[in-house]
């Protein structure tokens, strides 16, 4: 389960402080998917990355299945984002020198385990429609076969948290509908707890929980 409690997030300037994000609260259950909208700027994408484990909040609290990552030791809490959370952003962000495959591994290069991520990675890459490709370098992509890829690299540590920041914004349409398709079909058949902000009213109707980011705080779609 994921729960946000009084997230609060504010950033210094020189007239004093800058609210983002003012007493934020969300809770989510294992297999749930939700969609948050706003204007730009809202604090969208920072209300990801505070549950992500990215960037502390100024107060309030965070906590995946129980463990709270922001009272981690730095090493602790890295190792704790690796294993329990996947991100896939607006922007690939894949490595230009390494092929499909090694680009769905990244996550896995630190990992003790001994699952066998090559074997999974391959799974991942088929069930995106990918399983040709597993030696071509990004360059050598669409764009959406490239959100396809940071899809399979999102899951392959079966993580219980994923985090999708503006997945479709950077496709066309043809290929946000197949991205779209293929990430809620993923979440289902993983289990994941499933958040994506995004500006597309298309996809956000896709998810049965719909949420929008206004004025510092998060409020049910429609209200």
């Amino acid at each position: 389960m994921l729960e946000i409690s009084g997230l609060v997030k504010q950033y210094p300037t020189p007239r004093g402080p800058l609210t983002v994000l003012s007493g934020v609260s969300l809770a989510l259950q294992r297999g749930e998917a939700a969609a948050i909208m706003g204007p730009s700027g809202a604090g969208k994408s920072t209300l990801l990355y505070i549950a992500g484990a990215l960037e502390p909040p100024t107060a309030g609290t965070v906590t995946l299945d129980g463990a709270d990552p922001y009272r981690l030791p730095e090493k602790q809490q890295a190792a704790f984002r690796n294993r329990m959370v996947g991100f896939i952003f607006q922007d690939h962000c894949l490595l230009p020198q390494c092929s499909v495959l090694e680009n769905v591994l990244v996550p896995a290069l630190v990992s003790e385990d001994r699952l066998d991520h090559p074997k999974r990675a391959r799974e991942l890459l088929e069930q995106v429609g990918l399983a040709d490709r597993l030696d071509h370098r990004p360059a050598e992509l669409s764009g959406g076969e490239k959100q396809r890829v940071a899809l399979a690299r999102a899951l392959i540590r079966r993580p219980r948290l994923l985090l999708c920041d503006e997945p479709t914004g950077n496709l066309d349409e043809a290929s946000a509908e197949m991205v779209a398709g293929l990430l809620l079909e993923l979440h289902r058949l993983q289990e994941t707890i499933l958040i994506v902000v995004t500006h597309s009213s298309a996809l956000a109707a896709r998810f049965p929980l719909r949420y929008e980011l206004r004025h510092a705080n998060l409020h049910p779609a429609g209200a």
